[in-house]
């Protein structure tokens, strides 16, 4: 099946033959790529091989032009939570490989979990993705399921986790069908590698299966889990390959399960203590940006994340040309959030503050949003790609991260910015073409106003 996936010959004949793109073939598949049907990869090989400034820039208004049209002008903002840095995999990348002695590994009791999460609600989050080593002993999907409900249960008076995405490591058909009766929403595995060798190279215990990594999204499919997330750590490899291969891989799950993924992250390569990688395919500021625009036009549908390992400014920068999710205050630690004298997964790079990244968002005309609708109305699996492939998700994004904005700004802005934020509020308001969903958003704008919650379409 891998093979069916990633021809790697057909790849690197890709990326050998688009070595010289013209501007006249380039500005083809741009006008190509505004029908918001995707890219071939011999197309996106072209892309990823500019080099002309104006073309790249060509590039990135494309890009942002096509994130537009499909999500809209809102950026969902979550927060990872590690339950366990108990592992027994030794990736060269990740301090919690098995060989990091100094690590003083931890794993959360259900009661430092509930104290985990009422610190994530009473910042504002409303999305938490779940994460944790591998370890069949003290991590097995029996513990990551009592995790999730017990997340689920914490309530305090500032509202409470509405949506779980998971990212644990690749397992059977039959955890991932208990996953998806524990009520979850999207499955995330990054590939890392989508080269092999790379793969076998950089890995040792079970994850060094390359065939068990990059098959585990189809088993996961095939459990009935609806909303799958891909992605690649950008720097462990040539970064023009990987994103041919993510793509090639979003194009098999497509034509085989008709569904695509729902997301793809863009993590990139960062220092972590213990760790002595030296790669020579880190990815500069200026290609990690080309290669998120070039993901955006090549797989138009697919959510797009950027996590805290990038500066404010890098994601300031990338939030225009296709990211529509982002963490916010993240601690890549476990138990992390207030007092932790333990040793993070990596390094971050953006160390602000919820109400702080808000605040940025704002101030570059975003609409910030917690929402989570689509996961409790249904419009999952091939749902969802019905309404994001012909770019129709966004009237419901617009309308729901009004409102889910706007109980942010009730229950945790208490200063000059409330007139500053419900500006932006009536702004978007404004553009909701559909009347009748414009007059429903007022309604219950109202409602919020005074208390009550979990409004959404």
């Amino acid at each position: 099946m891998a093979g069916q996936m990633i021809d790697e010959k057909k790849i690197e004949e890709a990326l050998a033959g688009t070595k010289n793109p013209s501007k006249r073939d380039i500005r083809r598949i741009l006008k190509k790529a505004r029908n918001k049907k995707g890219l071939s990869i011999k197309e996106a090989g072209a892309l990823v091989n500019l080099k002309e400034p104006a073309l790249i820039q060509e590039l990135f208004n494309t890009a942002g032009w096509v994130k537009n049209e499909i999500y809209g002008e809102r950026l969902v903002f979550f927060a990872p939570l590690y339950l366990s840095d108990y592992c027994v995999n030794d990736c060269a990348y990740c301090n919690f490989h098995a060989r990091n002695k100094e690590l003083k590994r931890k794993k959360l009791s259900l009661k430092e979990i509930e104290g985990q999460v009422k610190i994530l609600i009473n910042m504002g989050h409303k999305r938490v993705l779940v994460e944790c080593g591998e370890d069949p002993l003290k991590n097995n999907i029996d513990y990551v399921v009592k995790a999730i409900k017990k997340i689920y249960s914490v309530k305090t008076d500032k509202g409470n986790i509405r949506r779980i995405n998971v990212n644990i490591a690749a397992t059977t058909k039959e955890d991932y069908s208990k996953l998806r009766k524990a009520n979850v929403g999207t499955y995330q595995l990054f590939q890392e590698t989508y080269h092999r060798p790379t793969y076998e190279k950089l890995h040792s215990g079970p994850k060094a299966d390359y065939i068990r990594q990059i098959n585990a999204p189809s088993r996961a499919l095939e459990a009935g889990l609806d909303d799958i997330g891909l992605g690649v750590l950008f720097g462990l490899y040539d970064w023009r390959f990987e994103v041919l291969s993510v793509i090639a891989h979003a194009q098999y799950l497509d034509k085989t399960y008709k569904v695509g993924p729902h997301t793809i992250s863009v993590p990139r390569l960062q220092p972590a203590p213990s760790v002595d990688l030296k790669s020579k395919y880190l990815v500069s500021d200026e290609d990690f940006l080309k290669l998120i625009a070039v993901l955006r036009i090549a797989v138009p549908y697919t959510g797009m994340i950027i996590s805290t390992r990038e500066t404010p400014e890098m994601r300031k920068k990338a939030f225009r040309i296709g990211i529509s999710q982002a963490s916010a205050a993240s601690c890549p630690t476990t138990g992390g959030y207030g007092k932790s004298d333990s040793q993070p997964q990596f390094n971050i790079q953006d160390e602000r503050q919820l109400g702080e990244v808000i605040k940025g968002v704002v101030e570059d005309g975003f609409l910030p949003s917690f929402c989570t609708a689509c996961y409790r109305r249904g419009r999952t699996g091939e749902a969802f790609m019905g309404l994001s492939k012909p770019g129709e998700i966004h009237k419901f994004c617009r309308a729901n991260g009004i409102l889910t904005f706007a109980e942010y700004i009730e229950d945790f802005v208490h200063n000059g910015a409330r007139r500053r934020y419900g500006d932006l509020i009536n702004f978007y308001l404004d553009k909701i073409e559909d009347k009748e969903l414009q007059r429903q958003t007022q309604e219950r704008l109202r409602k919020i106003a005074k208390g009550k919650r979990d409004l959404y379409f």
